[in-house]
């Protein structure tokens, strides 16, 4: 098995919820055989929105604003894979890690300096709701980017009614995120 670097993003604003305890599942398999793993809590980071502004990479890095996504950007463009550890907010990406996906934009312009590497991306989501439904909105967009970026989706671990803090624990979900980790 080749050594991969792994990025994971987080988009959960509360400390060791649920999707950060996937996260952190999913960590564990990864280091424990042999990946390289770096996990950006976009919730603790203040990154804009993107502006559409047009002047990605005008002053030498990808957005010309001074925020928290110019240190996920070195981050990004390490990455061999790219993982979204996510809990569910009105049927799609928490603003805090949307934010950061939609920033991404600056590696698809035509004066992209740096072009990522990813290769891979799997979604880890969580959600407070009974039934497999209410994940559609995300998965959808989150298969959606993989297409566009060309990324090969490596998978999407769902998890419905896991609300309270610790919820999760009870699920088999955090042994299913470590196996992803492991398999990568």
């Amino acid at each position: 098995m080749d050594k991969k670097n792994i990025l994971v993003l987080t988009g959960s604003p509360r400390r060791n919820g649920n999707s950060d305890r996937m996260a952190n599942a999913f960590i564990q398999g990864a280091l424990s055989v042999g990946h390289e793993v770096v996990k950006f809590e976009t919730a603790r980071k203040e990154i804009g929105g993107c502006k559409a502004c047009k002047t990605c990479w005008k002053k030498g890095k990808p957005c010309s604003f001074d925020d928290g996504f110019n240190e996920l950007a070195p981050l990004l463009e390490a990455a061999d894979v790219l993982v979204f550890s996510t809990p569910l907010y009105w049927f799609g990406f928490p603003a805090q890690i949307k934010a950061a996906i939609d920033k991404m934009n600056a590696y698809l312009v035509d004066n992209c300096k740096t072009p990522l590497k990813i290769k891979e991306c799997l979604l880890l989501v969580c959600g407070g709701d009974e039934g497999m439904k209410i994940f559609d909105g995300i998965i959808t967009t989150y298969r959606q980017i993989a297409s566009y970026m060309k990324w090969e989706e490596k998978g999407v671990l769902a998890v419905p009614n896991v609300s309270e803090k610790g919820d999760i624990e009870a699920t088999d979900a955090l042994l299913k995120a470590e196996e992803y980790g492991k398999s990568l």
